[in-house]
């Protein structure tokens, strides 16, 4: 989201769970406060009912740069993808860091930095989204855009399936259809393709693991990101070091527009994150639910149209049942927070 995106993946993977059925109203009002928090320092209490328009225009903008990132990454084609991700990890922590001394919340990292059972779970979370990050790299790179946008379409039924597997939660008859079309969906790739669509499978399992693990860990977005990018910079650098020792390192040997690319990839990181932060307190999680879907089709449209990659017929069936999943997951998760509303006396009731 992406990568993310897609990418601030806390934040997408916490707007994926807004579509979740009967656990947006369990789920959204926690994730909301963490990122509502990560934009201003302040909690809030609970996503506003209408609409704000500084905060659909945040929301939008943070998904459109996610969307758009495989444009950014091709030009840096000829780099490891591994140097890639490094050199996100390092510019990352670097403007994080220096944004939290700017806006006097470096205090925010004592607890994470002091707290072992914190700490361990955030390194577990900081290599859960370098896989996530390679893997979305590595795809771009190698001609498979369409493939990883793919991943962060199935990545909100890859929830669903780790609510039921690890938090034991139950699914109703138009989750379950869902669950299974994507499923379908999924092999059904793997039988045309004549292998399982491992990139997107490892971009989905990656972040949804890790947008779990990060709902459990009592942590704001921007605090668990730094701590994230910290824990990761004496590998990320160390292995830069190593790159530039042995004459492979393409930072200061690949021009000057590469090596502002690779810095770039801080400020590519992070912007969306406090940019999905802002929307957050904004607007309400379910209107971020849907519109995390700019994402992955703005990846589509890339791989499509601007790098021909290859989208026959029977590729698009396959697409065409994931997203036939999704408007049955969306629609599901969507009439049952307006009912929710209804009982709360905020909304008339629906037809």
């Amino acid at each position: 989201m992406g990568e993310t995106t897609p990418d601030a993946a806390s934040g997408y993977a916490a707007a994926a769970r807004a579509t979740a059925g009967s656990q947006v109203a369990a789920s959204t009002p926690s994730d909301a406060q963490a990122a509502g928090k990560a934009a201003n320092g302040s909690p809030v209490t609970g996503a506003p009912a209408a609409l704000s328009p500084a905060g659909l225009t945040a929301a939008v903008a943070s998904f459109v740069i996610w969307g758009v990132f495989p444009i950014y990454l091709k030009p840096l084609h000829d780099v490891p993808s591994l140097q890639i991700v490094a050199h996100r990890v390092a510019w990352s922590c670097v403007l994080v860091i220096v944004w939290m001394l700017v806006r006097g919340e470096l205090g925010q990292l004592r607890k994470p930095l002091t707290n072992p059972a914190i700490l361990g779970r955030l390194a577990i979370t900081a290599a859960l989204i370098s896989i996530n990050w390679l893997g979305y790299v590595w795809g771009v790179g190698h001609g498979h855009v369409v493939e990883t946008s793919l991943g962060y379409f199935i990545n909100p039924l890859m929830n669903v399936l780790l609510g039921v597997v690890v938090l034991r939660e139950r699914l109703n008859i138009p989750q379950w259809t869902a669950v299974a079309a994507a499923v379908t969906a999924v092999v059904y790739l793997g039988i045309i393709a004549g292998a399982p669509p491992w990139i997107a499978l490892t971009v989905a399992t990656s972040f949804s693991v890790y947008g779990l693990m990060r709902k459990m860990i009592r942590i704001e977005a921007l605090p668990g990101l730094a701590t994230e990018t910290l824990v990761l910079m004496p590998l990320a650098f160390g292995y830069l070091i190593w790159c530039e020792v042995t004459g492979t390192g393409a930072f200061g040997h690949s021009g000057f527009g590469v090596d502002a690319l690779l810095v770039g990839c801080g400020p590519m990181t992070a912007v969306p994150l406090f940019l999905f932060a802002y929307a957050a307190r904004l607007i309400p999680y379910s209107t971020l639910g849907l519109l995390l879907y700019i994402a992955p089709s703005l990846q589509l449209l890339c791989g499509i149209f601007l790098y021909h990659e290859p989208f026959q017929r029977a590729r698009a069936l396959g697409f065409a049942l994931i997203w036939l999943a999704l408007l049955i997951y969306a629609g599901d998760g969507l009439w049952r927070a307006r009912k929710a509303r209804v009982l709360d006396g905020s909304a008339p009731a629906p037809a």
